[in-house]
């Protein structure tokens, strides 16, 4: 993507226009610098190129000293973020996974770049939180949400383990009892009860949400930059430590599941706007022949007869093509 690659910007940043970026606004104004995914028709999802424009924005805030505070939001008022953009996974990844692996390095380089970014980040909530929208929140220092705000974790029951922060630091931030809640049963939380469980720090009415991020972002300011900066890294230790134990497996989990059945299952019914059966796929299951499972559909090679995933083109065995 277009960006300044002068030896100053390492030094000084760059002025946010010049990066060119298409898929979010960043902005600096005094000493806030603010990121906004600018995707509202899709609800502020983030494909891979977000991913790119997000951690290039982070990677420039660091380095501007000018820059005392990171602000991330979404466009418009519906969604804050609702995490990976399921029609790009479903046209780059479901049937060729190791594009996962790559996406997973987009994802992981931008959490990591956010979180140690060096400067204090407040995730400004304007809209629904949904899934990595919602680790894109745990990953910021602070939150402040508009009051009609919902949080919600959707892994399980859409096909994906949200083991990109959701796994690891729910239970560090509201406890572990609250994150299975989360987790395992998939319901919204209102912004009540994430200001009550800690999952946000404010929750305000939506015409006072810029105000109050503003006044926030003030005392912020009035603070000791590396005192406060190292406070932040002091502070990151648990989420870096369970970040850094689980995240390498969590991408070669999702990477070799990326083309499984369950996910196959979640992606159909989002692209169909259907409600996925789930009494039907436990039946599949616990079928005694069954080639369902939560890996890959089975079939086999029409030359050779081996067991093959069902999506591969080739035979893995014979390289007999099973498809015209």
């Amino acid at each position: 993507m277009p960006h300044t690659s002068t030896p100053e910007a390492l030094w000084t940043g760059a002025p946010p226009e010049s990066y060119g970026f298409k898929r979010i606004i960043y902005t600096k104004k005094g000493f806030i610098a603010t990121v906004t995914i600018n995707r509202p028709d899709v609800l502020n999802c983030f494909d891979s190129t977000t991913l790119m424009e997000l951690g290039t924005a982070f990677v420039d805030a660091s380095n501007d000293d000018n820059i005392a505070v990171v602000v991330i939001t979404g466009a418009g008022n519906r969604a804050f973020c609702t995490g990976a953009d399921l029609k790009e996974q479903e046209d780059y990844i479901l049937h060729k996974p190791n594009n996962y692996y790559k996406w997973m390095y987009q994802f992981i380089e931008m959490h990591d770049r956010l979180r140690n970014i060096g400067k204090v980040t407040i995730a400004k909530l304007n809209g629904m939180v949904v899934g990595g929208g919602n680790e894109l929140n745990m990953a910021c220092d602070l939150a402040i949400a508009a009051d009609h705000v919902t949080i919600r974790q959707v892994g399980a029951g859409r096909g994906s383990v949200a083991a990109g922060g959701a796994t690891q630091w729910l239970p560090l931030i509201i406890g572990d009892r609250r994150a299975r809640e989360m987790l395992l049963l998939n319901e919204p939380i209102d912004s009540y009860t994430a200001l009550e469980w800690g999952l946000v720090n404010q929750v305000v009415p939506a015409s006072m949400l810029d105000s109050a991020v503003e006044e926030m972002a003030q005392k912020l300011y009035n603070k000791l930059p590396e005192c406060t900066r190292y406070t932040k890294q002091q502070l990151n230790f648990w989420r870096d430590f369970s970040w850094s134990m689980t995240i390498g497996h969590a991408r070669d989990w999702l990477t070799v599941h990326a083309g499984a059945s369950e996910t196959a299952e979640g992606l159909r019914a989002f692209r169909r706007k259907q409600d996925i059966p789930y009494p039907e796929i436990r039946s599949r299951v616990a079928e005694k022949e069954s080639n369902f499972s939560g890996h890959v559909d089975v079939v086999e090679c029409k030359n050779c007869h081996q067991p093959m995933p069902q999506t591969f083109l080739f035979c893995g065995a014979c390289g007999t093509k099973q498809k015209d």
